[in-house]
């Protein structure tokens, strides 16, 4: 049974992965030149939308230590992006998230 907030994405996530929704990265101008979205790193910054049960370990589950709602960052190339009704998300194991932003 995976936990999920109000956002439009119906994913459920299995065992230890995670459903993060990347956060946008405003569009900058660095001495008045227009940067393309090719251009643009990738953001490593976003907000968990859907959290998995958790996975088995020694015959017992191990509860998730982040929850929905978190804002975590991650790995530059971590997870597997996938597009979900138009929504692009990113689907990656509780272990690539490197940290929870308080």
């Amino acid at each position: 049974m995976a936990t999920k907030n109000a956002s439009s994405v119906k994913v459920a996530p299995l065992a230890d992965r995670v459903v993060i929704k990347p956060m946008e990265e405003t569009e900058q101008m660095r001495g008045g030149l227009y940067i393309p979205d090719t251009a643009k790193e990738k953001p490593q910054q976003g907000e968990i939308v859907a959290v998995g049960p958790g996975k088995f370990e020694e015959g017992k589950r191990v509860p998730m230590e982040v929850k929905v709602g978190d804002k975590v960052l991650y790995g530059k190339y971590s997870g597997t992006e996938v597009t979900v009704d138009g929504e692009t998300v990113l689907i990656l194991r509780e272990s690539d998230i490197l940290a929870v932003v308080g």
